[in-house]
């Protein structure tokens, strides 16, 4: 690799793959080559861009581009493989001119992902995204792709969620728990940002080592309109990046054998009603799946305002599903460990895949990807008068828009142009609502600590 430093901030690189993209047939790299002159190029510069950007200090999407808006990377031939040559690179990706390592092995990653979603997802018509199955195919393929359904391991993959902007006291609680979960021969799925995301990799890191695993898993899976805010932290070793925040979700629960959830903000409430919908769905009531909510004490009269609004939104069916526990790390791994015995007890007797749960019924509404707009927002049923699965889809649409708002480059533009989003429902559901969402703004979990929040959002009785 090449690199001739310009600036302090800025360098220029020639990166060559490692154990990713040696082998492509020039069929695959004409293919590649071929889309890297269209929209796919746009779609792998900005996700390049965040990979580069790891550790920086803003979760503003639209801040990253324009500090680095002369970034450019060129995808070039050669007889075994590709190369890419990059002009404006973020200089802390680098050490001594060399690329990291990790962050390389991530960006040939969102390279792969990139043009895998594109050819054999999109382009090829093996797959109706518009049908159910045909979606939860498209998202077995895609992590297939990524090599992590290759683990002939037991039942032990744990999904943690939760904020990428937690305070100092809630991010030793989840390094904590994730030590508790390493020590038991779990493994440790995120979002794979900063915060909750990388707390419990890290924890769980110091687990295998005591236990002398070799080979644990830290996978990060995000999706396009997100890794900005939330670029893989360097502790993720199996990185996958999804098409849309749909398959994200879809994903994480098919791939989950137990998920624990630390304190957050709009993005964690859109997971934890996804999770939720789905479970309340009929054909799912009597699958086993451990859910823990959990963190330190300092943080109970967060989950005493989640544990509120969802009784008071989805009900007490709803709150049985999860099990709250507070400041007791080591209790959340015993927990883990009997529930996921649990599911590995029922996929043996039904005869399911251990690392991946096709027998977990996903609803359509949870799969089509919401287009967040205006309108879109103003149109959400946020009423009673449905199924409670259906209100838990349309509640995380709500809390979809909301971190669209506050963190994706496009959502940022459309609230500088048109102002807040207005979500409109029942006064029971509004009342609710705005309660939750004033206790987030009051602890600081809409944004990064010491910024001014500017609500994305206006309700409407």
């Amino acid at each position: 690799m090449e690199n001739h430093d310009s600036e302090p901030e800025f360098i220029e690189a020639r990166v060559h793959p490692r154990g990713s993209l040696e082998n492509l047939s020039q069929d695959e790299i004409a293919k590649l080559l071929d889309s890297g002159q269209g929209g796919l190029y746009s779609l792998f510069r900005k996700c390049a861009l965040a990979v580069l950007n790891s550790g920086a200090d803003t979760d503003n999407a639209k801040e990253i581009f324009d500090r680095f808006r002369d970034f450019d990377i060129r995808i070039m031939r050669q007889p075994w493989g590709v190369r890419l040559e990059m002009h404006h690179a973020p200089a802390a990706a680098f050490v001594d001119g060399q690329m990291i390592r990790g962050i390389k092995e991530h960006l040939f990653a969102v390279l792969r992902d990139v043009v895998f979603t594109s050819n054999e997802i999109m382009a090829s018509g093996r797959f109706d995204l518009e049908d159910s199955a045909s979606i939860t195919n498209a998202v077995f393929h895609i992590l297939r792709n990524a090599q992590l359904l290759e683990c002939r391991m037991h039942p032990n993959l744990v999904v943690c969620w939760g904020g990428h902007s937690i305070g100092a006291e809630e991010y030793k609680y989840s390094k904590r728990v994730g030590y508790e979960l390493g020590l038991r021969g779990l493994d440790v799925c995120t979002g794979c940002g900063p915060g909750a995301m990388k707390g419990p990799m890290k924890g769980a890191t110091i687990g295998h080592a005591k236990q002398r695993m070799a080979h644990g898993r830290y996978i990060g899976i995000t999706e396009p309109g997100i890794i900005a805010a939330e670029p893989p932290n360097p502790i993720v070793n199996h990185l996958v990046i999804m098409p849309d925040i749909e398959k994200r979700l879809e994903a994480f629960v098919r791939f989950a054998h137990g998920i624990v959830v630390f304190p957050g903000g709009a993005g964690t409430l859109e997971e934890i009603l996804y999770l939720l919908g789905i479970l309340l769905d009929p054909p799912n009531r009597e699958q086993p799946f451990p859910v823990v909510l959990t963190g330190p004490r300092t943080s109970a009269a967060y989950f005493e305002h989640i544990r509120h609004f969802i009784r008071g939104t989805l009900g007490e069916a709803a709150l049985e599903r999860l099990t709250i526990i507070i400041d007791d790390p080591a209790e959340v791994g015993r927990h883990m460990v009997r529930g996921i015995q649990s599911v590995r007890d029922f996929r043996h007797r039904m005869k399911d895949s251990y690392n991946f749960n096709w027998l977990l019924s996903v609803p359509p509404q949870f799969q089509h990807p919401f287009a967040v707009t205006h309108e879109s927002m103003r149109a959400l049923a946020l009423g009673r008068n449905q199924p409670v699965h259906e209100l838990a889809a349309n509640l995380r649409r709500a809390f979809s828009g909301i971190v669209t708002g506050n963190v994706k480059e496009h959502g940022i533009h459309a609230i500088e142009r048109l102002g807040p989003y207005e979500l409109a429902g029942d006064q029971h559901i509004m009342k609710l609502l705005d309660e939750l969402l004033a206790a987030f703004v009051e602890q600081g979990r809409m944004k990064l600590p010491g910024s001014v929040y500017r609500p994305v959002y206006r309700l409407v009785a």
